[in-house]
C-alpha cells in the first residue's frame, strides 16, 4: 500500500499518537486525507472542503506542537463535521437552498470542545435537507452516495458524515441523531457510530429538530475513537477498557426488532449473534412490554410539535435573515411536504397541544420507566438488534417486498432505532458483516440511560468478535449492484 492510503487507513487514536510523539506532521496527514477526499469526490460527501485552509490549519499545529505547550487530546487530528452543526468558519447550511450562504458568528459548543482539544475543522459533510429524512438524497446538494456502492444510498440524515469515514476521508466524524440519523448511516455505511444518552454531549448551535431528542455524536471506524471522543466530555475518568464477554447478558426482543428483515440481513445478523454467543454472551430473549403502542404516543408526536418552534428559535437566534416561512418556501418539495405534515393543522402528523403535552408528561415517562424495568429484570448490559431491516437501498427505491409483506422505507431503516433514541439510551452501531453484493449490514447495541462508558468498553470487546469491514474501493470501478 502506498504511503497515503497507510496514512488514510490509521485509526484517530493512532494519529493523535503519533502527532503527539513527532511521529507524524499533521501537514502530512492531512495532505493525504484530503487526497483521498478527492480521489472520492463522486461519494458528494461534502459540502464544503477548502484544502489550503486545511493545510494551513495543520501547519499551525505543527508549529505549536514544536513549541513548549501543552497539547490537547486531539491535536492535529483533522475532524469532518455535520453541515447542521455551526461553524464560525464555514458556511452552515443544513443542506438547505435558504442557508446555503449562512455563515454562523459562533462554533457550535460540539465544535468548540472539538477544537479547543487541538482538533480541526477538515469540512462540512451533506446530509438530508434540514436532517428530515434518512436516505441523504439531498435535492439542494446532490445525494450522498454510499462507499461501498455508489448507486446506493449512504443513509440519513448524517450521510456524508458516515461515507467520509468510512471512504478513509477522516478518522472521525461529528454528526446528530433525532430519530436514526447518527446510526442509520454508520449501519448502511459499514463504521462505527454512537448517540450517546441523551445531553451527555452539548447540543447548543445545531440546526433542530426535536428538543426532546436531538443529540450530536461521533462517527469512527473503530470503537477506541469513539472513546476518545468521549473522553472529551468525562476527561477525569478511568480510561475505557475491554469488558469481559464471559456471561454478558444481551437481550433479545425478537417480536419488535426482528420482524420482517431481509433475508441477507437475517443471515448475516443471525450469524453475528452465534460468534457472539460463541465469545461468551449470554443472549436472554425477553420482550420489552407495550413498545410498540408507547412508541406511537411519542416519537412522532414530541417531533412534529417541536419542530416549527426549534426552527424559528434556530433561526432568530442566529440571524440567519431568514424566517421559518421563507425557508420552508426555499426547501425542496419532497422534505417541504413531509414538514408541512407535521407542522400544519391539516397535516398528516400534525400533533395537538393535548396529544404533546400527554407524550411528554404521561408516555415518555412510561417509556423511559419500561426500559429501566426491562434491564433491571433481565440483567442484560444492553439489547442487540440489526440497526436497519435491509441493507442500503438504491438511491430512489422506497419500498420492498419482504416475507410476502410490503415494507416502506421508513419501516425498513428507521423503526428499529426509534425506541433508543426516544428513550434517550446510548447506542452503539457496530458492523456485522457484508452480504453477497458486497453492502454492509449492521448490529445496534443499546443500554441503560447515563452507561455510556459502560457501552463503549463493551463495544471494545464486540468490535474484536465482529471484526471491522476493509475498505470500500473509493476511487476505483464501482461493484455491480445487487
Amino acid at each position: 500500500m502506498e504511503e497515503s492510503g497507510e496514512l488514510v487507513e490509521m485509526s484517530a487514536h493512532r494519529v493523535v499518537q503519533a502527532l503527539a510523539r513527532g511521529d507524524l506532521t499533521a501537514e502530512r496527514y492531512t495532505a493525504a486525507l484530503l487526497r483521498r477526499c478527492e480521489a472520492g469526490r463522486a461519494l458528494n460527501a461534502f459540502i464544503t472542503l477548502e484544502s489550503e485552509r486545511v493545510l494551513e490549519a495543520a501547519r499551525g499545529c505543527d508549529l505549536r506542537r514544536r513549541g513548549a505547550g501543552a497539547l490537547g487530546a486531539l491535536h492535529g487530528l483533522p475532524v469532518a463535521i455535520k453541515d447542521s452543526i455551526n461553524t464560525r468558519d464555514y458556511p452552515t447550511t443544513a443542506g438547505t437552498a435558504a442557508l446555503r450562504h449562512f455563515t454562523p458568528a459562533h462554533d457550535a459548543a460540539i465544535v468548540d470542545a472539538l477544537t479547543g482539544a487541538g482538533a480541526i475543522v477538515l469540512g462540512k459533510t451533506n446530509l438530508h435537507e434540514l436532517s428530515f429524512g434518512w436516505t441523504s438524497n439531498n435535492r439542494a446538494f446532490g445525494p450522498v452516495r454510499n462507499p461501498y456502492d455508489t448507486a446506493r444510498i449512504a443513509g440519513g440524515s448524517s450521510g456524508g458524515s458516515a461515507a467520509a469515514v468510512a471512504a478513509r476521508m477522516a478518522p472521525l466524524s461529528v454528526a446528530a441523531d433525532t430519530e436514526g440519523s447518527i446510526r442509520i448511516p454508520a449501519a448502511l455505511c459499514g463504521i462505527a457510530g454512537f448517540r450517546p444518552s441523551t445531553a451527555r454531549y452539548p447540543n447548543a448551535g445545531i440546526v433542530p429538530i426535536s428538543p426532546h431528542f436531538d443529540q450530536v455524536g461521533p462517527h469512527a471506524r473503530r470503537v477506541a475513537d469513539l472513546a476518545l471522543f468521549d473522553s472529551l466530555f468525562a476527561p477525569a475518568a478511568t480510561p475505557i477498557r475491554p469488558a469481559s464477554l464471559a456471561g454478558l447478558r444481551l437481550a433479545v426482543d425478537r417480536d419488535y426488532w426482528f420482524a420482517d428483515l431481509e433475508p441477507e440481513v437475517e443471515r448475516i445478523i443471525d450469524a453475528a449473534l452465534r460468534r457472539l454467543q460463541d465469545a461468551g454472551v449470554e443472549l436472554v430473549e425477553s420482550a420489552v412490554p407495550a413498545l410498540a403502542e408507547l412508541i406511537s404516543h411519542t416519537t412522532a408526536t414530541i417531533q412534529s410539535h417541536e419542530l416549527a418552534q426549534a426552527l424559528t428559535q434556530y433561526l432568530e437566534r442566529h440571524a440567519t435573515g431568514v424566517s421559518f416561512t421563507q425557508l420552508l418556501a426555499a426547501t425542496s418539495a419532497e422534505v417541504r411536504a413531509d414538514i408541512v405534515a407535521c407542522t400544519s393543522p391539516a397535516g398528516r402528523y400534525f400533533a395537538s397541544e393535548s396529544a404533546y403535552r400527554a407524550a411528554c408528561e404521561r408516555y415518555l415517562p412510561q417509556l423511559r420507566a419500561t426500559f429501566a424495568r426491562y434491564f433491571a429484570e433481565s440483567g442484560a448490559a444492553a439489547i442487540v438488534f440489526p440497526a436497519t431491516r435491509i441493507a442500503a437501498p438504491l438511491i430512489g427505491e422506497d419500498a420492498w417486498e419482504i416475507g410476502g409483506r410490503r415494507v416502506g422505507l421508513v419501516a425498513a431503516l428507521a423503526r428499529n432505532i426509534a425506541p433508543g433514541s426516544t428513550a434517550g439510551l446510548p447506542g452503539l452501531v457496530l458492523p456485522a458483516g457484508q452480504t453477497r453484493a458486497g453492502l454492509p449490514v449492521s448490529l445496534e447495541f443499546d443500554g441503560p440511560t447515563g452507561t455510556d462508558r459502560v457501552l463503549l468498553g463493551i463495544g471494545l470487546a464486540l468490535e474484536e468478535v465482529l471484526g471491522c469491514l476493509p475498505a470500500p474501493a473509493v476511487g476505483a470501478a464501482r461493484p455491480a449492484t445487487g
